[in-house]
């Protein structure tokens, strides 16, 4: 094996470091183990890249756009550059603007104010919440759940066929699920929005911490996505995209920074002159920090190279399948099929066994954290599950005691801060709670499974 082959094949075994690594948890039935964080999809640590960039320069913040000082000149230029790096991380046109918002669901909300009057909108029923529930004040058509992605292209252009060909409209797709971790044809939605006359926007908040994703290489109108999930701390998250529906709606936020000029008029009221950048979105003092570290998370893996990061996952993704598919008990929920591409993001149900209680036992006994649940896209798990979509639940764990049957699916997720023992550590821990059952009692208090003391 030569020298070059032999550092990529370490480069391709090493996952980035990210805080939290070395952190022990207490186990009910005695000693302490290596937390293993496997709920990457709710929250990504952050990368100690990240980390170290915003301690760096956390002595030097200040306010931004309207201080002299050394320091607010200095965050300026800082939050500025974390603009330019975040929209080349995302590939953006000419003319496109990078917005910070809070998070993904900030973003999507955001635009949805910002769409124009009589606009229509399209969504599948398999969004999360933050892209399927802020068009409830459109015309809004809901699409049923696909079965493979050439049904998804054909049910969008039946249902954008049918549309009124003069106004506007927006279709709203994954990028990848949060629920089954299944990549969407996202290039082939838009091109089927595009030849109907509508825009698109993706809701990338899965997709972008474990594939490159382009504004110009998918050829979509917009991009959401957030920082949390893409190992950038302190809450802030990303509207990239056209800037022209954004520039013709009423400010997100009225306040400072979105006004250009106020002035009293004769008739004691006051005149707004709003800026038509990015700023005119982002009133108020924005999370500078949040931006740096959106930025310092780009820059990261970007250089840490995304075929090395997608290879490496892929490689988790199929120890766990293997695992899995080694348990009769265990149903892994899928949309499009086994064979279908996918990120780290895995969810299932175990017969015999109430979802809560499952996920109890993997944190109290192996030190394991999973989530357990609806996901925040209720209309998904239960279309996958095959319950009646009126059923009622709730996006945590439902009031059913351990052993009793659930609505909700457990779920588990991954990146590129994973070591593989924490993968082998969930396999093996699913393969002997199946096997031989909780070694500890449990209960539930407050909708939830817990250890019984």
């Amino acid at each position: 094996m030569s020298v070059s082959t032999a550092a990529a094949d370490q480069s391709l075994c090493t996952p980035l470091p990210v805080l939290g690594r070395d952190v022990t948890v207490p186990l009910v039935t005695g000693g302490e183990v290596t937390y293993a964080a496997l709920d990457y999809a709710a929250s990504a640590p952050a990368l100690q890249r990240v980390w170290d960039d915003v301690a760096a320069y956390a002595p030097y913040y200040g306010s931004v756009h309207r201080g002299a000082g050394y320091l607010s000149q200095l965050s300026t230029d800082l939050f500025e550059n974390a603009r330019r790096t975040v929209a080349e991380f995302l590939g953006c046109r000419a003319g496109d603007q990078v917005v910070f918002t809070r998070s993904t669901t900030d973003s999507l909300n955001l635009l949805a104010r910002a769409i124009p009057a009589g606009c229509q909108v399209f969504v599948f029923e398999t969004e999360h919440h933050a892209s399927l529930l802020p068009w409830q004040h459109a015309d809004v058509t809901y699409l049923d759940a696909p079965r493979t992605p050439g049904q998804a292209v054909q049910t969008l252009e039946r249902a954008l066929a049918d549309r009124d060909p003069y106004g506007p409209a927006l279709v709203c797709v994954t990028g990848a699920s949060n629920v089954t971790g299944e990549l969407w044809p996202v290039r082939e939605l838009a091109a089927a929005a595009h030849a109907h006359g509508a825009r698109i926007v993706l809701d990338a908040a899965q997709l972008a911490p474990h594939h490159p994703v382009s504004v110009t290489d998918l050829d979509v109108d917009w991009i959401a996505f957030s920082g949390h999930k893409l190992y950038a701390p302190f809450g802030s998250g990303v509207l990239a995209g056209r800037a022209d529906w954004l520039q013709a709606a009423e400010p997100y936020l009225a306040g400072g920074g979105a006004s250009r000029r106020v002035t009293r008029r004769e008739d004691g009221g006051v005149a707004v002159e709003w800026h038509d950048t990015a700023a005119r979105h982002e009133a108020g003092s924005p999370n500078v920090i949040g931006a740096y570290a959106i930025a310092a998370a780009c820059k990261a893996l970007t250089e840490a190279g995304w075929d090395t990061l997608v290879a490496r996952e892929q490689d988790l993704i199929a120890k766990v399948r293997a695992g899995l598919a080694e348990v009769p008990e265990v149903r892994v929920l899928s949309l499009f099929g086994d064979d279908a591409p996918r990120v780290g993001v895995l969810s299932f149900v175990v017969d015999g066994w109430n979802s809560s209680h499952f996920a109890a036992a993997l944190s109290a006994e192996y030190g394991i954290g999973v989530r357990d649940g609806l996901f925040c896209a209720h209309p998904l798990v239960r279309t996958l599950l095959g319950t009646d979509p009126q059923t009622q639940g709730e996006c945590g764990a439902p009031e059913a005691a351990p052993g009793e049957k659930s609505l909700n699916a457990i779920r588990v997720s991954f990146g590129a801060g994973t070591p593989d023992e924490h993968v082998d550590r969930f396999v093996n821990a699913v393969r002997e709670l199946v096997r031989d059952g909780a070694k500890w009692q449990y209960r539930t208090e407050e909708g939830r499974c817990v250890p019984a003391v």
